[in-house]
């Protein structure tokens, strides 16, 4: 709730821009709400009583042609506050992350991600495991998830990670 992490807060989530959500309101129009409906919002945080509002369900084609992306789009109002907390937790969180993680990382890519790669493969490691979470628990081998990899799929005799 700090003055400073609210500002830049809305600096962020007005410089990202991006597409209203189910309510309708743009970023330009968040400073002007903010400013006669922050007192009231403050409040209902305060109190654990803030509801965010359902995501607004956006279908994007995926680029092969072979169905769709299904993305939420959050209202303006709740990317503001998303970002204030996010603030917030991000530095207490992240540096217990790994170091081989760079998904939604501060100051991380997919450059990044790349460069790593090639340096695994200049230093020997073969195998390459590419996931996307979604429903991974459904489909993931549980085996692996609890035992680890079978020796059979070691390429090194050792791993950082």
């Amino acid at each position: 709730m700090r003055r400073e992490n609210l500002i830049a807060a809305l600096h962020r989530v007005q410089s990202n821009k991006g597409a209203p959500g189910v309510d309708g309101m743009t970023v330009l129009e968040l400073t002007p709400y903010l400013k006669t409906s922050w007192p009231r919002i403050r409040e209902v945080l305060l109190s654990g009583q803030y509801d965010p509002a359902p995501a607004l369900r956006v279908e994007i084609s995926k680029p092969d042609g072979k169905g769709v992306w299904l993305l939420g789009i959050p209202t303006v109002l709740d990317r503001f506050i998303e970002q204030a907390i996010l603030q917030v937790f991000t530095p207490l969180f992240d540096p217990q992350f790994s170091e081989s993680s760079y998904g939604f990382r501060p100051g991380r890519g997919c450059h990044d991600a790349v460069k790593a790669a090639r340096a695994h493969v200049e230093a020997g490691y073969r195998l390459v495991v590419d996931m996307d979470l979604e429903k991974f628990f459904d489909r993931g081998n549980h085996d692996v998830l609890w035992h680890g990899w079978p020796d059979g799929l070691r390429t090194r005799d050792s791993y950082d990670s």
